[in-house]
């Protein structure tokens, strides 16, 4: 199966991926994935949702708002991030802006006066740090191959030792699910009033369902107006589920309630 995640080889996206298929592609940026899988150009991408340290990845929330996709998988992977480089001394450290973020104490203790700069994936800061010695790079310990002239200067220099990140396998529409112990909405009501998002989250409660994450994203209409994604323990297949988002549905009325679909978790550690 034809997998597209985010490159080049070595990010985390890549160790998840490979839970998915063999045969892997790899792309800049989570938005082309996502298109690429929402016109049928590839089976499957594989994108990060949210991580335990710095929260949800905004791209990712954003184009599974603005394009039509099914998740049928959630992936969760440990982080273990090393800082790796030519040598002991460097001026820039260089990696994906979640890796900074999620190792910045580490940093500012040691490291204090590197610059920092992201760029596109952590695989992409490992490959400049191989190829220019002024520039160190986070990311898995692995990436420093035997024979490679980068050298793991320290490991597990993550901020929080539960460090761990979120990953949909997402799919074309004609794959959703209704089956598996979770689900995910996007839920655009086109309105704004006192008491909105409890009259959104109520006919949960009702039903007796666990929301296990309830974020919101500016729609890009009008300031104030907001796109709400919702994760819940309970499948699509389930009356309870469905009677909560028909009443979710009436609420929104002026807007919309996209099902992603329903799906099992699985844990990969590499």
């Amino acid at each position: 199966m034809a997998v597209i995640t985010l490159g080049p080889e070595g990010t985390y996206s890549h160790r998840a991926a490979r839970a998915i298929g063999d045969e892997i592609e790899f792309s800049q940026s989570v938005t082309s994935i996502v298109d690429a899988v929402a016109t049928g150009e590839h089976d499957r991408g594989v994108i990060a949702i949210e991580n335990s340290i710095e929260g949800s990845v905004t791209e990712s929330l954003d184009a599974l708002a603005e394009y039509d996709v099914a998740v049928v998988r959630e992936i969760v992977t440990p982080v273990r991030h090393a800082l790796l480089a030519q040598g002991p001394t460097f001026e820039t450290v260089a990696s994906h802006s979640q890796a900074l973020a999620q190792c910045r104490t580490y940093l500012e203790r040691e490291y204090p006066d590197a610059a920092l700069e992201a760029v596109a994936s952590t695989a992409q800061g490992v490959d400049f740090a191989r190829t220019d010695a002024s520039v160190a790079g986070i990311g898995h310990p692995a990436n420093a191959d035997d024979g490679d002239e980068l050298e793991v200067l320290a490991e597990d220099i993550q901020d929080q030792d539960s460090n761990s990140t979120r990953f949909f396998a997402i799919a074309p529409t004609e794959d959703r699910s209704t089956g598996g112990g979770k689900t995910s909405l996007v839920v655009y009501p086109n309105a704004n009033y006192p008491g909105l998002l409890l009259e959104l989250l109520e006919p949960f409660a009702d039903q007796d369902i666990n929301l296990t994450r309830v974020e919101s994203r500016p729609s890009g209409r009008r300031l104030g107006d907001y796109v709400f994604h919702v994760d819940f323990e309970a499948g699509l297949y389930e009356s309870r589920t469905n009677e909560a988002i028909e009443e979710l549905e009436e609420l929104a009325e002026n807007g919309w309630v996209r099902r992603l679909g329903s799906y099992d978790t699985e844990h990969v550690v590499d």
